[in-house]
């Protein structure tokens, strides 16, 4: 082989790399525009990685939306809105986000993982509506960008793991509360999940129901009766909440598994189709249920599930 064609050769390969390094670069979008987003004010805060075993993000400062895509021959238009766990200190963000949108998209399915503000962070100025603002903003954005996305603005659910699954949960219910003041053409999106998913989630800020942790990061340490109502989300359930599938284990110690039972009944007595399994055993905090023999491994059931939507 000639030098010339050698270096012929290692050029593409590069420019093919720089190519999709740009490629990889643009699946990572800001969620407000430069100066738009609410509820904020300038701080010294940084986002934080702790050294852990799963990519666990604490003090987000800008939100971000991951866009995972299958190919245009696999999607069926479905797409989800991915909100990791995490006690409202911070997101597992592989654990059940990534991880979660590379399991969605062997289904067909979009996926689209937020990374959203903690409502203790500096920089926010009302605790309790930063997360819901990012999320009522994530699926607006998702459903603007539809066509790009190749997906079907109504067919665009929300899952959410424990102090995630009280966000899903929020966005889900909390239908008639806009959260924020109109930036754009995004906000003339809808905000309401076609589906939900609950995965072991935190749904009341109720005494001896919830998970204390996440109702002191969100409402902090003495909230009002009115707050912790307003975010009791079994007590904001309508007609209007979309379908629901939702998993908990009889044993989490850390969620208990009340919150999904509550939930469960809410929904049924406003005749909201809604799938339920409680499993006898599995704790908090499985992800997708393969990381040991006592997790409950899901997916599979998740999948047929989807089908039916």
């Amino acid at each position: 082989m000639s030098k010339m064609m050698s270096k012929k050769l290692i050029s593409v390969f590069l420019l093919t790399i720089a190519s999709c390094s740009e490629l990889w670069a643009q699946q990572i979008i800001p969620l407000w525009q430069k100066g738009a987003i609410p509820n904020y004010q300038t701080s010294q805060g940084k986002e934080i990685i702790p050294p852990r075993n799963i990519v666990f993000i604490k003090n987000v400062q800008i939100p971000t939306l991951e866009i995972f895509l299958p190919s245009k021959l696999n999607a069926n238009g479905q797409a989800v809105l991915i909100l990791p766990g995490g006690a409202y200190s911070g997101v597992a963000y592989d654990w059940e986000g990534s991880d979660y949108a590379k399991w969605f998209n062997s289904q067909g399915i979009a996926a689209f993982v937020l990374k959203y503000r903690m409502p203790q962070a500096k920089s926010v100025i009302t605790s309790y509506k930063a997360p819901i603002q990012d999320a009522q903003r994530a699926i607006r954005t998702i459903r603007f960008h539809a066509t790009t996305f190749n997906i079907n603005k109504n067919k665009v659910g929300v899952i959410g793991s424990s102090a995630g699954g009280h966000l899903a949960s929020t966005l889900a219910t909390h239908l008639t509360t806009n959260y924020y003041k109109s930036k754009d053409a995004v906000d003339t999106e809808s905000f309401r999940p076609d589906f939900m998913m609950l995965i072991y989630p935190v749904i009341s800020m109720k005494n001896g129901i919830t998970h204390q942790g996440s109702r002191n990061n969100l409402l902090g340490k003495a909230p009002s009766e009115n707050l912790i109502m307003q975010f009791s989300n079994e007590t904001q359930v309508t007609a209007n909440t979309p379908p629901t599938f939702i998993i908990h284990s009889g044993d989490d110690k850390a969620v208990p598994v009340e919150n999904s039972i509550r939930m469960y009944q809410a929904l049924v007595k406003h005749k909201v189709k809604t799938t339920m399994h409680i499993y006898p055993e599995g704790g908090h905090g499985y992800s997708l249920g393969i990381n040991s023999n006592k997790a409950p491994n899901w997916t599979s059931i998740a999948a047929k599930w989807l089908q039916t939507l």
